[in-house]
């Protein structure tokens, strides 16, 4: 398999979930957490024929990017966008960056500062953040990078995720994370043995 060119992309221009809260939204964003409206788009449906009207708005987060939602006019709340207390619901999050785990701390401070209940806040590798819901009960997290990125962590990623596909093409050969270290540790082992 040949590898493809690198895309040109310049980091996030928005992420976009839909809200039912239109209000709620607007204030928990713009007045709460102090992110400035800067672009809304008005519109008729379009695509299928049951299509709402909608409006489409953009709070400005900071270096070049935005955070957007959707607000589908008189559109009821499907089941499957129905905020649920399971991981795999809140794995779907936005996280924004700081440069310091002051800057962190200061968020903290902050939002709880603002009304808004912190879930958690957690250390994971090489990034510290702090975790929090939207009115929509998206799952927000703002997160602080202790050091970059390595040419050890590329390669550990890559054999990590080559080790998880690997397995994840045969039925039953994935079933907890201890599958993959090993499926990694003997491909590793393979590596050193031809070097």
């Amino acid at each position: 398999m040949s590898t493809p060119a690198t895309l040109p992309l310049q980091g996030v221009h928005h992420t976009a979930r839909p809200t039912w809260k239109l209000a709620e939204t607007v204030h928990f964003y713009r007045d709460l957490l102090g992110l400035p409206l800067v672009h809304a788009i008005s519109a008729r449906g379009w695509g299928p024929d049951d299509h709402a009207d909608f409006l489409h708005f953009f709070f400005d987060s900071g270096n070049g990017s935005t955070i957007a939602f959707f607000y589908y006019i008189g559109a009821d709340q499907p089941d499957f966008a129905t905020p649920r207390p399971d991981y795999r619901y809140k794995a779907t999050h936005t996280a924004w960056r700081v440069e310091t785990r002051e800057q962190l701390l200061e968020c903290r401070a902050k939002v709880e500062a603002a009304g808004i209940a912190m879930n958690y806040q957690i250390r994971h590798e090489v990034i510290e953040s702090i975790y929090f819901n939207d009115p929509n009960g998206y799952s927000i997290e703002i997160t602080w990078q202790a050091r970059p990125f390595s040419e050890l962590d590329i390669a550990d990623a890559g054999r990590t995720i080559d080790a998880a596909v690997a397995l994840s093409q045969t039925p039953g050969a994935l079933t907890c994370i201890d599958d993959v270290w090993r499926r990694k540790g003997t491909e590793l082992a393979r590596e050193l043995e031809a070097a």
